[in-house]
């Protein structure tokens, strides 16, 4: 897998497209190269600086033979003082001799099939054609005692990236850029002109990995902004509830967001014998049979256990949350733990009211959100954003605990170019993480829930973009301004976070504290974030 540094990328052409001040702009040094004759700008010279190494590289290969013959008088060069172009255009005659002559050297030579495509060389047809099957394949002209086992062909897929791929994966960055600067700035025929440029560049690299997937996702993405505006809020209904239980058994996010709430409220509920948790969105009930299972385990006898869930009516008629109450209800009744269960039917967590989820005052309450409040972020023009009154609801509720999980990203910021720039890279570095995920089902169906994410940040605006994701840092300011003070997750539930990264083979997960939150992440990237909070008192605030 080509790896790109996308921050750096991003950075540097969001910078060079949305700054306009003249201390920003090396005018200087573009006024000394128009004077010296070339044809270039300053923010220019790093990309012409890669090209005129690849074409070091490139004549260092190509045959002396056909040096030659590009230097005669037949051939007619571009003006070097246009310095991209002119590199550009060597490298495009270049290439293809030096593919021809590595294809020619004795040894062990690619079959003619991977030629014919050589863009698309690791897709599992090929690959299962010309490494397992058939006669004039890699496997037959390797000596019989060295090879291995058919099986293991395909349990180690050869990942072959060129040149060429390299490169075209770098300028999709580049023209993904330019074309959210065109949308931004409302050039939207130019826009269009981009998304197919870079519909026709994309076949040059693979989509099953790194960068060509993620660019695929976003081309969509601006494709469907410019010609199919988004009229409806994305990540409700039943199928995004599908989504969301792939999403959970092939990645560590949701599972480290589980545990790591689940290990607060318990701590929270230490010695009260009446419990009330209120679950902001339900999903299947996926996070509560271990918190049921830890309250049974617990010193003294487990309290009696009200859970209310909220969560979408069905399309087809079905009382699902009825259903997923009903097994929480068989599996507490089974390790004789008292329950009860109450399920409210909403799309948005706004139209929830506070007589609706049943709490009494003689209950300890905790309210669990995960990776819900960003969604209340939005509002339509001349009403106050639904974040204010759903925060309100839950002080009023007087919880123990508030647990708060969201994506530690900033999407939600005014600027298009800013927010599309924000995503590319975040979700380059959440693929990244995917790729380590072996349930390959699993995998396709988590990327597509990821998809409807990026989908509904690059395409829609107003109250229909609800992904409105805001780093840690944010929700500390909003929630203390809210009357909410935080409170420390323990080392128990940083123990228990890292446990759980045993689980995945895949090293590069890593858990951090941060001011007594915690986050998951992919080397050094925070992806995801964990926070618990606590009405403050009116003595407190006073």
């Amino acid at each position: 897998m080509v790896r790109y540094d996308l921050a750096a990328i991003t950075t540097a052409r969001s910078s060079s497209s949305s700054s306009s001040s003249p201390a920003t702009k090396p005018t200087d040094i573009d006024g000394q190269l128009a004077g010296a004759g070339y044809r270039v700008r300053s923010s220019e010279l790093r990309q012409v600086a890669q090209q005129l190494e690849r074409l070091e590289n490139v004549m260092g290969k190509a045959p002396t033979s056909d040096l030659s013959e590009l230097a005669s008088d037949s051939v007619v060069h571009h003006n070097p003082s246009d310095l991209a172009s002119w590199v550009d255009s060597l490298l495009s005659e270049l290439t293809p001799l030096v593919l021809e002559s590595e294809s020619s050297s004795p040894g062990l030579t690619l079959p003619a099939a991977v030629y014919s495509d050589p863009y698309n060389i690791c897709s599992s047809t090929n690959m299962d054609h010309w490494l397992v099957g058939g006669a004039n394949t890699w496997r037959d002209q390797i000596p019989e005692h060295q090879r291995l086992p058919p099986q293991q062909y395909g349990q180690h897929p050869l990942t072959v990236v060129s040149h060429v791929e390299e490169d075209s994966g770098i300028r999709l960055v580049h023209l993904l850029m330019t074309c959210a600067d065109s949308v931004q700035r409302g050039a939207l025929s130019l826009a269009g002109f981009l998304i197919e440029d870079m519909r026709g560049l994309i076949t040059r690299v693979s989509t099953d990995c790194g960068i060509g997937k993620v660019a695929a996702f976003f081309i969509d993405a601006l494709s469907r902004r410019l010609y199919q505006p988004c009229t409806a809020g994305a990540g409700v209904g039943f199928e995004h509830e599908i989504l969301y239980h792939y999403f959970y058994e092939a990645s560590p996010y949701l599972k480290f967001a589980h545990f790591t709430a689940n290990q607060a409220i318990l701590e929270a509920f230490e010695g009260q014998d009446c419990v009330h948790v209120v679950d902001f969105s339900l999903m299947h009930g996926l996070q509560w049979p271990p918190l049921i299972q830890a309250l049974a385990l617990r010193p003294g006898g487990p309290p009696l256990l009200t859970i209310t869930g909220v969560g979408p009516a069905s399309p087809d008629g079905r009382d699902l949350l009825r259903e997923v109450g009903l097994k929480l209800a068989e599996l507490a009744r089974s390790v004789n733990v008292r329950f009860n269960f109450h399920g409210v039917v909403a799309s948005r967590l706004e139209d929830v009211e506070p007589w609706m989820l049943q709490v009494s005052l003689k209950e300890a309450v905790a309210v669990n959100s995960m990776m819900q409040l960003h969604r209340l972020l939005g509002s339509d023009p001349g009403q106050s954003p639904g974040i204010d009154r759903v925060l309100n609801m839950i002080r009023d509720l007087n919880p123990k605990i508030v647990t708060v999980v969201e994506q530690e990203a900033n999407h939600n910021k005014p600027g298009f170019l800013d927010r599309f720039t924000e995503a590319l890279y975040y979700y380059s570095t959440m693929f990244d993480s995917l790729a380590a995920c072996q349930l390959q089902p699993e995998k396709a169906l988590a990327e597509m829930y990821i998809q409807r994410e990026i989908c509904n940040i690059v395409c829609c605006e107003g109250s229909a973009r609800v992904e409105r994701h805001e780093p840690l840092a944010k929700w500390r300011v909003r929630l203390s301004g809210a009357g909410f003070k935080p409170l420390y997750l323990g080392s128990n539930a940083f123990k228990q976070a890292s446990m759980l990264l045993t689980l995945f083979s895949a090293e590069g997960y890593c858990v951090e504290e941060i001011e007594g939150c915690l986050t998951l992440g992919w080397h050094s990237r925070p992806l995801i974030s964990a926070s618990a909070w606590q009405g403050v008192s009116n003595r407190e605030s006073m």
